[in-house]
């Protein structure tokens, strides 16, 4: 359920990772970390992820490579299009998406392209607000946006599977009309869906039972002789 710093998530999501990796035999795998660019997936890199240790080489530490997710920085691309070209924008944005993806320092090429545009048009001040606030978002995370080079490295350029869990996990079953949550029955729903999600339901619900203690049975013969003295 939401929570303020996501504390609970990244606690999780932590625990997850170290406990993957410790039980990995093999060779190293490559560490990515697919976001958009905000505050707590920032913080979170920062904070947590650049300093984790190997837990099996406690002194060898993680290396990530950090991707900006792609269809992210598209909504930017086509803000800098509208911004220029308005409705008659979308040729030169899927060109520049094109570019972005598919070019080596595809982002320096787009941003070029926009300025060089910017300088030949002349816009209300409503467009150059819009223009100069996508062009800096991309020129500020360009850093994250070597896609061409995440393909051949056969990384993924975006977050579309958490997106669908985000989907399938919360909305199809808490946003129903009409209902709402407080944190901790919320919670208690997410988390017999996860379980139920992940084809593990029976399992759970079997080493539940077998974990809980049997009831105590009880004598009937007392109960039977207080009768028969009632009786007489």
């Amino acid at each position: 359920m939401p929570q303020a710093q996501q504390a609970a998530l990244t606690a999780s999501l932590t625990a997850l990772v170290t406990a993957v990796l410790g039980q990995w035999s093999g060779p190293l795998p490559r560490l990515v970390y697919v976001t958009d660019k905000g505050r707590a997936q920032d913080d979170y890199y920062r904070r947590v992820l650049r300093r984790l240790r190997h837990p099996r080489c406690p002194g060898r530490r993680l290396v990530w490579e950090w991707v900006l997710d792609f269809f992210h920085v598209a909504g930017y691309v086509a803000k800098l299009g509208e911004a220029l070209f308005g409705s008659r924008g979308q040729g030169w944005y899927r060109r520049m998406r094109h570019w972005l993806r598919h070019r080596d320092q595809g982002a320096a090429h787009l941003l070029r392209s926009a300025v060089q545009h910017y300088n030949r048009r002349q816009l209300s001040k409503a467009a150059r607000q819009a223009f100069w606030k996508a062009y800096r978002y991309l020129r500020r995370h360009r850093r994250w946006m070597a896609y061409a080079r995440y393909s051949r490295l056969g990384l993924p350029l975006g977050s579309g599977v958490t997106e669908a869990a985000c989907k399938t996990v919360f909305t199809q079953r808490l946003k129903r009309s009409g209902m709402r949550w407080h944190k901790e029955s919320g919670q208690v729903i997410v988390d017999l869906r996860v379980l139920y999600l992940s084809g593990i339901w029976q399992e759970v619900v079997r080493k539940d039972l077998q974990a809980r203690p049997l009831p105590q049975g009880v004598s009937s013969q007392p109960q039977a002789r207080r009768i028969r003295r009632n009786a007489a």
